[in-house]
């Protein structure tokens, strides 16, 4: 989630500033096409600090790519480098790597104003018959959505949080470090036409910090490397517009973290499987 690269603000310090809360639909609305790229600029509502959060970064690459090449088949899976801070206006590249029968690959390049902040290389894939069906992913027991206590604070940390609702369905907060070092959390867009969909989900699926952040005995600064993420339905649909989001830590030593994560639907269905490696400066 949270990219802090140096000089950057630290997790758990007081980032908000009120501001224009620009929607989520508002904001991909504003994306235009110039010749051969396209580009956005961001409102501080979906800032952390300084910068763009991970999971804005790399919804903003797939909905470039699906402009640039609308006629490709579902998502399959992603893999996002995020390499520097996404700050003022962006610039989005996308490039066609090359397209079977049922396959294509694409390659998206996120620039702003310190350089390029994120490479994305996206494939997607047809629907084929098969007669393999296994499936080994179940939705943990959860606490029920209505009486679950808010994850996000009542005034948000960092300014993208404001666009989120959360409701903690178990696992533990941040700087709790007498805990298991994983979340489970309820969350929808607040904004209520991005709330089923691809896009929206990738924006959401990020939101929750490293969970290797409940271990930290302070705020310490984090930034989020690698995110790769394998998608698990053609068409992405909750109930509600309520994903559960889990992360769980495997590995936290010599400055990085390792952790695996999953986002299942209302239904209880397999949505999104993913992991990230965050370093870590604690």
């Amino acid at each position: 989630m949270l990219r802090t690269p140096k000089g950057a603000d630290t997790f758990g310090s007081n980032l908000y500033t009120q501001t224009h809360m620009a929607a989520f639909t508002e904001l991909l609305s504003s994306i235009k096409r110039e010749d051969e790229a396209f580009s956005v600029t961001l409102p501080e509502s979906w800032l952390q600090g300084r910068t763009a959060y991970g999971g804005l970064s790399a919804a903003l690459c797939v909905e470039a790519a699906l402009r640039a090449v609308p006629d490709v088949p579902p998502l399959r899976s992603a893999q996002f480098a995020l390499i520097g801070p996404a700050a003022g206006p962006l610039a989005i590249t996308v490039q066609l790597l090359r397209r079977g029968k049922s396959a294509a690959f694409l390659e998206v390049d996120l620039t702003g104003e310190a350089g390029l902040a994120v490479h994305a290389i996206l494939s997607f894939g047809t629907a084929r018959e098969s007669t393999l069906r296994y499936q080994n992913l179940p939705m943990p027991p959860t606490t029920a959505i209505e009486s679950s206590p808010s994850f996000f604070p009542d005034k948000p940390m960092i300014n993208f949080q404001q666009h989120f609702e959360s409701r903690m369905a178990g696992g533990a907060r941040p700087f709790e470090p007498d805990k298991d070092p994983e979340y489970l959390i309820w969350f929808r867009h607040r904004d209520e036409k991005a709330r089923n969909g691809l896009v929206p989900l990738i924006a959401l699926a990020d939101a929750p910090p490293p969970a290797a952040m409940v271990m930290f005995p302070k705020p310490a600064p984090i930034s989020t490397m690698t995110w790769s993420m394998d998608i698990l339905s053609d068409n992405p649909q909750t109930r509600d517009g309520w994903w559960l989001v889990e992360s769980k830590t495997e590995t936290a030593h010599q400055g990085y973290s390792t952790q695996s994560m999953m986002v299942w639907n209302t239904d209880g269905q397999p949505v999104i499987a993913h992991r990230q490696n965050v370093a870590i400066f604690i």
